[in-house]
């Protein structure tokens, strides 16, 4: 008796650990093929120059294609542009549980080369998932500008699965 409620406990605690339901469906709903549509700057007024991700003007990133695979969390982003850097980047991706009664959760983009080692001595970067369907994805950055927040909007469509 003292095994089956040893058994019982343990499946418990190995089940209250495990990944969020939340977590879990937005894995499965962001695998595959994204187009970035565009970026705005949370209807601010003028005209800014943002380098995304430590890589590349905003305006290289609008076009660009993103591809998201769960089930080793690997992904990349391929730019192309007269202006720009042309190519594919690569990057290791999650998203962590979100806290108890949080109605946004986040997604951590880490750059990395072909082979999943980091190129940036492991750091990345943090960007909240404020929408996502089956179809339709948008992440926001807020960054400081002169001491103020300042929010990066990007709207992706989903290419294919």
């Amino acid at each position: 008796m003292k095994k089956v409620i040893t058994l019982v406990l343990v499946c418990l605690v190995l089940a209250s650990c495990g990944t969020s339901k939340v977590v879990k469906e937005s894995r499965k709903t962001l695998k595959g093929y994204w187009n970035l549509d565009n970026i705005n700057y949370n209807n601010a007024t003028g005209i800014y120059d943002v380098t995304l991700f430590g890589d590349a003007s905003s305006e290289c990133f609008v076009g660009s294609t993103w591809r998201f695979i769960p089930n080793n969390n690997f992904g990349n982003y391929e730019i192309n542009g007269s202006k720009c850097s042309d190519g594919q980047r690569f990057f290791v991706w999650s998203i962590p549980d979100q806290q108890e009664g949080s109605t946004s959760y986040d997604i951590l983009l880490k750059p990395t080369d072909s082979k999943m080692k980091s190129t940036m001595n492991n750091a990345g970067f943090r960007l909240n998932i404020n929408y996502l369907s089956e179809n339709q994805l948008t992440f926001t950055q807020t960054v400081q500008v002169d001491g103020k927040p300042f929010t990066i909007v990007m709207n992706f469509s989903k290419i294919s699965e």
